[in-house]
């Protein structure tokens, strides 16, 4: 409930303090003495978007303060606790500023925030409603939620939607797997012929280098035999060798006599022929290894050639050939598998087709039964307001199915028995209109806790009796809780449990609004204005006292 309104410096009000109370309270007026600057400066409060100027001319800033009561289990506690907010009092105060260069703050409970936030309270904290409904009762593309909403149908309608997210990620991955198995198809006979060379082939890394080399090796080896065939003759026994070897012998057998002075030669002759002896078996292992056949030659290059005519093909290296097969090989694979992908990606979009058709449907049963529910409720309401023979009906029709199902839901109205229906805002004159539009809030915020209802002008367009039923059908609903109505009705004023009048005043060459409760004799005198217009008579005023007391 809201229990206070401080304005500072917004628009034409300077400095206002409102205290509301439970009940039906009204807000009265001419127009123009800033009724709706009311409505404007509460819904800066709660972060609704309005006009862009707010601050009064020639203030540095305009400041509303909100504060609001909560019941226990109050809506508005799950938004407080994840802003870890405290309200164990139960009290709730909104305070935003608006500096005149057009910056705004908010706090919660002293807690800083962001107009989000108030927005997200708003939702819970206060219901506005006029004859140009901003939240969808006039706008057909909102009447299904509004359905929903009613028949508590939200869990089915999260339930559906989260079926229609997995029909459509199912069908997205099939059809993801249908465009890889064309590409993959598209190049099925490259892949098995490339395959099947590389296969053939089976190049390694390395192979390049090493061919490369045995083929040049082969291709001098003629030349290159003979000089080491020379080499190996002058290293043997017939040459540097066997000389050595001689020279060996002739030393040792002097050796004795020498008293020692050719034992150093003796050792490095030895060395020598070991080395020599170490020098021709590798000169021998050379000789064997340029014995070669010439189809070995061939062979070679054939081999050396077709790996560099594959890696020229490919655009590789010759040494990637290895990995660039296993590359293919895997596509291969995956378009073997994809025929079981397939097949298996569609059987998940027919079971999340199912699963989505039968909550779809379980849902658009159940807004059907809501709906007979709802247009009994609106028409319970509508006899009361004078318009016992219109006709209120919720039409649900086939949609193309989404992530709120598969319904279209309209609300019509047939003003007589008889006479064609249709949309809301179109068959209905602006009397009725109100009037409807009066029966479905009702029906609509029946079941809110703590929701602060605010009705701006609903009244407009009915007088007489036609308005009596208004106001008294607003009393009933404020009965159950805490109702604001800005209205220019008597009717409507006289049923007010509180009220206060909205004037304006000139100071120092300023307009200013200002707001006053009324007493019992100020209601008899503001409702005699409402009923003659400027000249109050005692006419009126006897009037105002009948409304009153009916």
């Amino acid at each position: 409930m809201l229990r206070s309104l401080d304005i500072r410096d917004m628009l034409i009000i300077d400095r206002l303090a409102l205290d509301f109370a439970p009940g039906l309270n009204v807000l009265t007026g001419e127009t123009g003495a800033g009724k709706s600057i009311l409505l404007d400066s509460l819904g800066f409060v709660l972060g609704w978007r309005g006009r862009a100027e707010l601050v009064r001319a020639g203030a540095e800033q305009g400041e509303v303060t909100a504060v609001f009561d909560l019941p226990r289990g109050h809506d508005a506690e799950a938004v407080l606790a994840e802003m870890g907010i405290d309200t164990d009092d139960g009290e709730l105060i909104l305070r935003r500023v608006n500096s005149a260069d057009g910056r705004k703050t908010a706090w919660v409970n002293d807690r800083r925030v962001s107009g989000d936030v108030l927005r997200r309270l708003s939702d819970v904290l206060v219901e506005l409603h006029g004859q140009h409904d901003d939240r969808g009762l006039l706008n057909a593309r909102g009447h299904r939620a509004l359905l929903d909403a009613f028949g508590g149908l939200e869990a089915q309608v999260a339930t559906v939607s989260e079926h229609w997210r997995a029909l459509a990620q199912a069908r997205k991955d099939h059809a993801s797997a249908i465009e890889r198995q064309a590409a993959l198809k598209a190049e099925e006979e490259y892949l098995r012929h490339a395959v099947g060379e590389l296969d053939e082939l089976s190049p390694q890394a390395g192979d390049e280098a090493r061919l490369d080399a045995e083929r040049r090796l082969m291709q001098s080896a003629e030349k290159i035999a003979g000089d080491v065939a020379k080499a190996h003759q002058a290293m043997s026994y017939d040459g540097a060798e066997g000389m050595l070897s001689d020279a060996l012998k002739w030393i040792e057998g002097a050796a004795d006599r020498a008293e020692g002075r050719l034992d150093e030669a003796i050792e490095t002759l030895g060395r020598a022929l070991n080395e020599i002896s170490e020098a021709q078996s590798q000169v021998e292992d050379c000789l064997e290894a340029l014995r070669f056949n010439p189809h070995e030659l061939e062979a070679v290059e054939e081999r050396l050639f077709a790996i560099r005519g594959l890696a020229r093909k490919h655009n590789v290296l010759a040494d990637d050939l290895g990995p660039f097969a296993d590359d293919l090989r895997m596509k291969l694979t995956a378009l073997d598998d994809s025929v079981a992908d397939l097949a298996r990606l569609e059987m998940a979009v027919a079971k999340a087709e199912k699963q989505y058709a039968s909550s779809a449907e379980a849902l658009s049963a159940a807004r059907k039964v809501a709906s007979q529910s709802l247009d009994a409720a609106v028409g319970a309401e509508l006899a009361p307001l004078k318009m016992e023979r219109a006709v209120f009906a919720t039409e649900i029709t086939p949609a193309e199915a989404g992530p709120s199902g598969i319904d279209t839901v309209a609300f019509t109205v047939a003003t007589n028995p008889g006479a064609p229906s249709g949309p809301l805002g179109k068959i209905a004159s602006g009397g009725e209109l109100s009037r409807f539009l009066l029966a479905l809030k009702v029906c609509l915020t029946r079941d809110q806790r703590g929701v602060t209802m605010i009705f701006d002008e609903i009244d407009r367009g009915v007088g007489g009796a036609t308005a009596d039923a208004v106001g008294r059908r607003l009393k009933a609903l404020a009965d159950e809780g805490q109702v604001l109505v800005v209205t220019h009705s008597p009717q409507v004023a006289a049923r007010g449990g509180h009220h206060w009048r909205v004037a304006k005043r000139v100071e120092d060459g300023q307009t200013l609004s200002e707001v006053a409760p009324l007493d019992e004799g100020a209601r008899i005198d503001e409702i005699a204005r409402m009923l003659a217009g400027d000249t109050v008579t005692d006419a009126a005023r006897e009037a105002a006292r009948a409304l009153l007391a009916g």
